[in-house]
Formats: structure tokens, sequence, C-alpha cells
């Protein structure tokens, strides 16, 4: 049985009234930027779909919603691989349409620019993307991010979707956690 989150639980980095606030803008200022267009919000899981349904509450134009998953973790839980699988792809044709991306958090930047790459093969009008989170100081690939709700410190980061081997994403709050605590405890 998991563990009281508590008992790893280094600090709240952003809490649910900040979160709330910052989607709501998100969507508006989504919603004038593609005012008149056609749209297609596409939601990365799993970790994306608490923030892509809050977002997507607050869009004020008609869109589209699909979602990928994709894995890109080798050995270990802590470690990316670099190697990314799709293990579900969109059903959506985007041809000649406008794209949102909908992440939970980028740091290294690797998967986002796959996902990018694979979807520009498609010929959307436009890729745009939106994180929750972005971990600038880990980046490794450049990518271009349109939306970010909060620029985050280079900390293990769990809550609002983001989880620990699939634990606490309901959370309503994102902290960070202290990694050698959280691994006493789950041994």
């Amino acid at each position: 049985m998991m563990q009281d989150y508590t008992e790893f639980m280094d600090e709240v980095l952003v809490d649910q009234q900040a979160i709330d606030k910052r989607v709501r803008e998100l969507g508006e200022q989504i919603s004038r930027d593609y005012a008149g267009e056609d749209l297609v919000v596409v939601c990365l899981l799993r970790g994306g779909l608490t923030f892509t349904a809050d977002l997507t509450r607050h869009l004020s134009l008609t869109h589209e919603l699909d979602c990928m998953s994709l894995s890109s973790y080798g050995t270990g839980h802590y470690a990316s691989s670099g190697n990314v699988r799709v293990n579900l792809d969109l059903m959506t044709n985007i041809e000649g349409r406008n794209v949102l991306l909908v992440e939970d958090i980028v740091d290294s930047g690797r998967t986002l620019a796959h996902v990018l790459m694979m979807l520009k093969t498609r010929e959307p009008k436009s890729v745009k993307v939106c994180v929750l989170l972005d971990k600038k100081m880990r980046r490794e690939v450049p990518v271009d991010v349109e939306y970010v709700g909060f620029d985050v410190p280079d900390k293990y980061i769990f809550g609002y979707g983001i989880d620990i081997d699939e634990h606490f994403r309901h959370l309503p709050f994102i902290a960070s956690a202290d990694l050698a605590r959280y691994k006493n405890t789950a041994d």
C-alpha cells in the first residue's frame, strides 16, 4: 500500500488557488488567440489529463479534443531513456487544422520535440504547445512553448495529474518530493 504523501513531500510549489487562476487565464488567452479558428486540443496522457480537462472548460471557442499516449522512460523510475514510443495515437485528422498540444510538464524537451516532429509530418495549419509546468533549466533539446502555466525548479514534482509511481495524481496542488525520504518510505 502506498504511503501518505506528507511523509516525503518537500513543499507545495503551486497551490490550488494559483493553479485555478492560471488555468483560467491560459484558457482566456488561448480563446482570444484562436478566435474564429478551427482548433484541435491534443492531450498527452496521462499526466496532461487533469490540466487538459480544466483548461478546456475555460475555452470559449468550439474545439475538438483528442489524446495521445507516449512512453519515454527507460529502466528506473526517474530516468528517461530518450526513446519515445507511441502507445495511443490520434484518431483525429489534423491536416490543415490548428493543433494545441497540452502537456503536464516539459523538462529535457526530448519527448515534446519528438511529438512535435511527428505531428508536423501530418501537415497541420499550426502546432502550438501549452504546458502546465516548465523546467527550463533541464532543457536539452530546444522546443517552443507558447503557453506556460508556471516555471518550476529542478525538483521531482507530483500532484495535479503528475504521479509518483502512478499515485498522487488526484492532489489539487503541485508539490516537490524528497526522493530520499520517498525511497525510504516506499521500501
